[in-house]
């Protein structure tokens, strides 16, 4: 299982989340996901422990806990959605409209 890490300072780092995590339980991985454009951190991250009994003391302990002054929000992490063929935006871009900004009114 994995657990959710969320409103994270944009800071932080795996090796931070790993030392806070480490006081739980033994951390097999921490996983930072990054913005595609700026790669910069997105104020979340995945947690990965080796026994779930860690995870749930990790979970209890944290979750509301202010750490980089940020106030956790952590708990099990659910498993990703399947998306469609043109994702849940659509296929243009993500904006719904094809690319076009003028309003359909006016066609």
């Amino acid at each position: 299982m994995s657990i959710y890490v969320g409103n994270l300072a944009y800071n932080a780092t795996e090796g931070d989340i790993t030392e806070v995590f480490s006081e739980y339980g033994a951390v097999s991985r921490v996983t930072v996901p990054t913005d595609r454009e700026t790669g910069r951190p997105r104020g979340f991250a995945f947690v990965e422990m080796e026994k779930e009994a860690d995870e749930d003391a990790a979970i209890e302990a944290l979750d509301g806990a202010e750490w980089m002054g940020r106030e956790l929000r952590v708990n099990k992490a659910r498993p990703k959605e399947k998306r469609g063929a043109g994702g849940a935006r659509g296929g243009f871009g993500g904006r719904g409209d094809g690319g076009n900004s003028r309003e359909l009114s006016r066609w």
